[in-house]
Parts: C-alpha cells; structure tokens; sequence
C-alpha cells in the first residue's frame, strides 16, 4: 500500500493521522508475518500417537502383547479357523475371536449385527480401546472435529446383497460397504469430521495414518483415529495367491531371509489416536510416539502393475525425511515391508539401502515374521512395532531371517543388518531413537512414515520407563500384596479411593471386574491412585454400575473378585444409574395461554 507523506503545509491533525497510518500498516505486518510462521510450522507440526489399540494374530490384544511376541521370536500363524465354513485348508495368521461382538453395547440390533462385515465389529471394538487408552472418554468427542481414516478392503464377507437371507435384509449393504467401516465409527461415536476408508490394498493403513497426519496439520480436525483392518471372509486370497505362486509353503513370511519363499497372510486390527503435539502436551496426554513426517507416492509405469518399483520406494523415502526435516543418518531402525517374497525383499533392500544405507547404516526387519501379512492392516501393525521398538530401545530378532540373511541382497554393500540373535537395546543418536516404517501396496501406492521416541517433557506409557528426570514423580504406592498374617496398616484406608465401573448390563459388569483382575495380576506396580483415576475420568459410566473400596489392607482386589461372581462384599457397593428422562415444560390450563408459548425455552 502507499502511504501519503507530510508536506510542507501539513496541519498537526494531518500529520498525526499520517503517523497513526504508519503504525497500523507496521502492525498488520507484523501480524501477517506472524500468521505465515504459524501456518509455515503447521504444515511440519509433529503428530504425536497418544493412545493405541490393536488385535493380532498369536492372542495379541494390546501393543504391549505384540512388543512381547516380537521379542520372543513369537509365531502367530495357525491352520485355516475351523468355524467359516471355509471348503480348503492351510494356514495363515487369524483373530479367532472376530466372531464375537457385543451388539448391545454399541446399539447395533442382533439382525444388523448378523449383517455386519466382522471388520466393522472389531474397528468399533479397538477405536473404543484405542480412546480409553488415550484418555479420553469415547463420549466426550461427540460433536467434536474428530476424524476418522481407516484402511481396509473388501474380503467377501456374507452373500451378495441379492442373495442375502430374509433375517438380514435391509442390513446387507451397510453392513458389507468398506466405506462403512470408518462412517460406522463416526455414526456410533457422533464425530463430525472427515470419516474416510482408504484402499491402496497392502499399505492402505499406513496411507490412512499420513493422511491423518496431513488433515491434522491443515487444522481440518483436533483428534484423528487413524490406522486399519483386515479380517478375511474366504480363503480367496489364498487361492489367488497360489495360482501365482506368490505363497508361502507354510504360510510364515520369512522377512529378509535365505530361506523366503513367498508371502503368507494374515488378519488384524490397529487405531492409533493421534493429536498435534503442542496440543497433546498442553492437555497433558501420555505419548507414545512422534510422527516427525511422512510421505505417498505410486510407482506410477513400472515393470508391472503388481510389481514394486526400488525407484518409487527410494523416492518415498526422500520425502518422508524431507517433510520431517530429519537426516537419514539419525534413522536406526527401519521397520520394512518385508513380504517374504523372492522379489519384493531385495527390490526394497536396495531401495533402502540407497537412502539409509549410505548415510551410515541401518537395521532392517518386519513384524510380518510374527504374524504374517496383514494386508490392509498391515502398515499399521509394523507402526505399532516401530512405536515399541524406538520407545523402549529394544530390537526384537528379525525370525525372517533365522536361517540366515537373504543371498539375494547385498547387505554389507548396502549398509543394512539384521538382528538375529536376540532383542538388542539400542540407544539412538545423541540419546535419541528415531526409526521408520514402509508399506507398499499391490496398487502401486507406497508410503513411509518416520517416527521419533517421546519427548523428555511428555508423559509416556509405563512399558517405556520413566526418563531419569521423571523418576522422582512416581510417588504413589503400588498395588498391595498383603503376606499371609500380615497386620493392617496403622491408619484406614481413606486416603485411597474407590474404583468404579460400570457396564452396559450386569454380565458386562463383572466382566469389567474379572478383567480388571487379570490386569491388576499382570502388572502388580499399579498406583491405587492411577487405577482410581483412569477409572473415573477415562471410561464412560454405563447404567450398571459399581464402586469398589479398599479393604483395611487398602486392596481392592477382595471386591473386585465379588463383582465378577455375582456376590455381596463389605467393599462393594451396587447399583443402577438409569439415563434421565428428558425435561417436559407443563403449563396448566389458566386462560392465559396460546399456542407456541414455550417455543423460545
């Protein structure tokens, strides 16, 4: 803008004015520059992971389950599930229980529920842990700019929509559209953000992670659930992939190893809640790990359009660590693909080895060895994996490569290893982990995400360790185990608090309670306090509910152990929290009245 200067016969009125002009343009570009600084660091803002939950093959039911089979070299393949109706045999990676769903507790009618692909029932299930894990009470987000990304892809669950039996006509096609499994999520739970099922095939949920990331940067949402699903209603796959000879002889992947000899598949879930990390660290959220950047791209003409291209995945690479900001040579753990495939595995060695490799060397491997190829959940599997892996400093084994290295990659020329014997600690650079993780898909989409550990200043999971500057918070006495005859404490147990909980009915009500024991014997360093606390402020408070009290051992357990039997206790106090009717205005007929009166209330 062109602002007027003083002349010679300019009255002191004028050039007050003049000088107040001055000022204000100085001010609004301040402001203007302060505005493009903020949108500048927006669009590399970290995303922080601030709650997770997740099923896989093996009995997996939480990060930590995995963290552990990976650690112990663990195998979670088995023959095909014997109750699909499934007419062949094999074997592959499955969740056994993806048959069971508690209808009433989402209010899905047992007729819809008998319509619903199972990988709508298990998203449901794990978003809802996947919160309380977070902290937040799933019913809190209603309303919210809360965005829901989830990868998944047709598995060819029940009969087509013409030939659907009578007791699930009318549900057949919401219950089997893929589009569904994340609109169902935002229906049940009343997210008013973006709700998106994403199919790039294998690397469909690590697309469905980046574009969280993306959306969250934009300021298109505050809290986004992102990850995905794979849960197989026919052997299809199987059979499609041994017409091509792409299948693994016993099912297993065999990631990075001599002895790879096509992939195996497998079935799974995980939701990953993510926020800003300046927003997750104001609202004091326990971290788990910091998405630094990431990256899509396709392989767009290659050799074939099933075939990986080295040159896309080394260009996926680049950009992720460009939008992160991060060097390669700060990257020490690459969680891989890693399909067990005799061409796949070297095409992505070298594509690593290009980037990370040369810029000083990287340790390569795939939770795909544990639990075979979970296709569309997949990315989000060998992300959980990474997220325990740079959280604690623990390199699980790679068991793809037990019986030795792939001879098909060059890996000392290339700069890339393998652990094999045993879980490694590893301690970063400058005492800080930064890892990475690829999933590229049959599609042609490939996508990379670089992780980076928790902040020092951040909360973190308990299965991380405290960093020696938060030792001295964790004052709180653990969980008591009284010794046979040991006297009661001095004082009463007043000073710790009840533990509620509650369910959608009283059997669900002590299934909280027996599963809250199993926990409790799990992992006996619990803080009565903390227990109390997650209890009260992270859960939703359902009609059926209880209160549990310390006994004069200041142990909950006695009352616990009652509510999950169905008996009476001291310590335990029962009842029903009916929803409330809602508020009916009544005005007695006086003469002076009209209608419409009370619209305005």
């Amino acid at each position: 803008m062109t602002t007027p200067v003083p002349g010679p016969n300019a009255r002191p009125h004028d050039t007050d004015r003049i000088v107040s002009a001055l000022r204000s343009t100085l001010k609004e570009n301040e402001r203007l520059k302060e505005r493009n600084r903020r949108l500048s660091e927006s669009r590399s803002e970290p995303v922080a992971i601030v709650g997770i939950g997740c099923r896989f093959p093996g009995g997996v039911g939480s990060p930590e389950e995995l963290w552990a089979l990976a650690e112990a070299g663990g195998d979670g393949t088995s023959e095909f599930p014997a109750d699909r109706g499934w007419a062949a045999t094999g074997r592959g990676a499955f969740l056994h229980d993806a048959d069971l769903f508690d209808a009433g507790f989402f209010g899905v009618s047992p007729r819809e529920a008998l319509a619903m692909d199972p990988q709508q029932r298990v998203v449901l299930e794990t978003v809802w842990e996947a919160l309380e894990r977070a902290g937040i009470e799933p019913g809190s987000l209603r309303g919210s700019r809360t965005a829901t990304y989830l990868g998944a892809i047709h598995q060819e669950y029940g009969p087509r929509m013409y030939e659907a039996a009578e007791e699930a006509a009318g549900y057949t096609m919401t219950g089997t559209l893929s589009s569904v499994i994340a609109g169902r999520v935002a229906y049940v739970l009343g997210l008013s953000g973006a709700a998106l099922t994403i199919d790039t095939a294998c690397s469909s949920s690590l697309v469905a992670v980046h574009e969280a990331v993306m959306a969250l940067r934009r300021g298109e949402c505050d809290v986004a659930l992102a990850g995905g699903v794979s849960v197989m209603g026919s052997p299809g796959v199987f059979v499609e992939f041994a017409r091509q000879g792409g299948l693994s002889a016993d099912g297993r992947c065999r990631s990075f190893g001599a002895g790879a000899d096509g992939t195996g598949f497998g079935e799974g879930v995980g939701v990953v809640v993510l926020e800003r990390l300046s927003d997750a660290l104001e609202r004091g959220r326990c971290v788990w790990g910091v998405v630094r950047g990431c990256a899509v791209n396709s392989d767009g003409a290659s050799n074939g359009l099933a075939a990986p291209s080295g040159g896309a995945q080394e260009a996926v690479v680049r950009a992720a660590l460009a939008d992160a900001g991060v060097e390669a040579s700060v990257v020490g753990v690459v969680e891989g693909h890693g399909t067990g495939t005799v061409l796949g595995d070297p095409v992505e060695a070298g594509a690593l080895g290009a980037v990370y490799g040369r810029a000083g060397g990287v340790v390569v491997g795939s939770v795909k060895a544990n639990i075979a190829h979970a296709q569309a959940a997949a990315g989000v599997a060998g992300l959980v994996n990474l997220v325990g892996i740079v959280g604690r400093g623990i390199v699980p084994p790679a068991v793809g490569a037990a019986g030795g290295r792939s001879a098909l990659v060059e890996w000392d020329r290339l700069g890339l290893a393998v652990v094999t014997d045993g879980p490694r600690t590893w301690e970063g650079v400058n005492g800080v982990r930064v890892g990475a993780v690829s999933s590229f898909g049959i599609s042609g989409t490939n996508a990379h995400l670089i992780l980076e550990q928790p902040p020092r200043e951040a909360r973190r999971p308990r299965a991380f360790g405290a960093p020696a500057g938060q030792a001295a918070r964790a004052g709180h006495r653990a969980v008591p185990r009284p010794r046979a005859g040991a006297a009661a404490p001095a004082g009463p147990s007043a000073d710790l608090p009840p533990w509620p909980l509650s369910g959608r009915s009283e059997a669900a009500l002590a299934g909280q309670a027996r599963r809250l024991l199993a926990h409790l014997e799990a992992r006996p360093d619990l803080s009565p306090h903390d227990v109390g606390f997650s209890l009260a402020t992270t859960r939703t408070h359902f009609e059926h509910r209880a209160a549990v009290l310390p006994d004069e051992h200041g142990d909950h357990r006695p009352g616990l152990a009652a509510l999950a039997a169905g008996r009476p206790a001291p310590t335990l106090l029962r009842g029903r929290a009916d929803a409330p009717g809602r508020t009916v205005f009544v005005f007695p007929g006086q003469g002076a009245q009209w209608p419409g009166m009370a619209a305005g209330l």
